[in-house]
């Protein structure tokens, strides 16, 4: 029995269609969010009169689609191809399925609508207007209820491979990180306690649930595409349990030097660093199970986004655990330096891993090869020069922000000096821009070329039908 066949007995690949394509529409969104915001400081800023294109209004719109559009919908997709398939039992109802799809993305939409509309949280990462709020939450729970109350909860008692853990876990943090931030700095507390809580979930956001799902989809990949398991099941539950302990507490490091309890940030200081020690243990797992075939990883384009994704993820939990210190927080605090870690964390490493599973899944899901092997090594040396080239310049750009503001150099000064950065940052943008272009019409062509085929297969049967 083939994959595709085993696989349609647990669950269908309409659902994981319709999230995975609706995602790579939302890519071409995000980036171009991100380009038009950033030409505001080169002064080329497309819709300077226009209040509901107002600049702030265009980096929430950015920054959720990030996060709750293009990952989410990516790895909602991901999830409900993997844990049917490892489990060997389907989700608890596809017509709820089918309902939390368009219930989401509605959601999506009436986002973008309102917030463009300037109706918005004061809250980073957490700029989804208030009326919105409780219906994502609810959207978020019942496919939380599909997954584990269909897949993993009829598969109970049967040992899980490490991949299930991790979604587990993912499937479980989310809701709750979701409803505490958005809520309780909200309603419940205020002033201090409000933004320490804003910085878990600000944080926690990205550790609780882009973090386990990409970890775990990396798991999942590695051994099919190496044919060989992972170097080391120990190591990827020591970075489970280490996950878990730690990154609830590190999420205070991003307000340093503000008026929350100085135990506290000590506190964020020392689980940032351990968790980073912990995390080590993921990239030497997926690096050592490559070593022993280094001339399968160049070949295949999905290895070669992971082992990228996995370089980057290297680099910026060595950044993490020296920007958290107090020392480095001085200069880097406000800077562009921080703008760079996280588009090297959220671009740079979990779409590089997404771009991965998307290039392995897609034939699967279409019954045809990608369309254009050129069009793919476009988009993997566009995305990876761009987002590397990015992140040095606004490290850079960082420093030099950092040491002028503590020299008490006057703002404008500073301004211009950064001037030559931005237009980096720009120029890698367009190159990034230019990659998922090509990566979208790869993808369309190839939906396209199934489509063809299915029909060509379809008139042929019927031919021989009719003799």
């Amino acid at each position: 029995m083939n994959n595709t066949t085993e696989y349609k007995e647990y669950a269908s690949f309409p659902l994981v269609k319709a999230h995975l394509y609706i995602s790579i529409c939302y890519v071409i969104v995000v980036v171009l969010a991100g380009l038009t915001y950033s030409l505001q400081f080169i002064d080329l800023y497309p819709f300077p009169r226009i209040e509901f294109l107002s600049p702030g209004r265009v980096c929430m719109i950015y920054t959720q689609a990030v996060a709750y559009a293009w990952l989410a919908n990516i790895f909602f997709a991901l999830i409900m191809y993997m844990v049917p398939k490892l489990t060997r039992k389907p989700i608890l109802s596809e017509k709820l399925g089918w309902f939390v799809f368009y219930f989401y993305n509605g959601l999506i939409v009436a986002t973008v609508v309102l917030i463009l509309g300037g109706h918005a949280q004061a809250l980073e990462l957490g700029e989804t207007p208030t009326i919105l709020d409780p219906f994502i939450a609810v959207a978020v729970v019942m496919f939380v209820l599909n997954l584990v109350g269909g897949s993993i909860w009829r598969a109970r008692g049967e040992p899980f491979y490490v991949t299930i853990w991790y979604v587990l876990a993912a499937l479980i943090w989310t809701p709750l990180v979701y409803v505490m931030g958005n809520f309780l700095p909200e309603y419940v507390f205020e002033g201090t306690g409000g933004a320490t809580i804003t910085s878990m979930y600000i944080h926690d956001l990205v550790g609780l649930f882009v973090t386990p799902v990409g970890i775990g989809m990396v798991y999942y990949l590695l051994p099919v595409l190496m044919k060989k398991p992972i170097y080391s099941h120990a190591l990827s539950l020591i970075c489970f349990w280490g996950l878990a302990f730690f990154y609830p507490m590190n999420s205070a490091h991003h307000f340093l030097w503000s008026p929350i309890p100085m135990w506290t940030q000590y506190a964020a200081i020392v689980a940032s660093v351990g968790v980073h020690v912990v995390v080590y243990t993921v990239v030497f797992n997926i690096i050592a199970t490559m070593a022993s075939d280094w001339k399968r990883v160049i070949d295949n384009i999905s290895l070669r986004f992971i082992l990228v994704g996995t370089l980057c993820y290297l680099i910026t939990c060595i950044q993490c655990a020296v920007q958290t210190t107090l020392s480095v927080q001085e200069i880097i605090h406000f800077t562009d330096w921080v703008v760079g870690h996280a588009h090297l964390v959220l671009f740079g490493t979990f779409s590089f891993w997404a771009f991965a599973f998307i290039y392995y899944l897609l034939p699967k899901l279409t019954g045809v090869k990608i369309f254009s092997p050129a069009l793919v090594e476009w988009h993997f040396w566009l995305s990876t020069i761009g987002i590397i080239l990015m992140d040095i310049d606004l490290m850079c750009a960082g420093l030099v922000q950092g040491h002028m503001w503590k020299s008490l150099v006057p703002f404008v000064d500073t301004v211009m000096a950064s001037k030559p950065y931005w237009w980096v940052r720009t120029f890698t943008g367009v190159a990034i821009l230019v990659g998922e272009v090509c990566f979208f019409i790869n993808v369309v062509m190839t939906y396209l070329s199934g489509r063809e085929a299915k029909k060509i297969a379809s008139s042929k049967s019927n031919e021989v039908i009719a003799l």
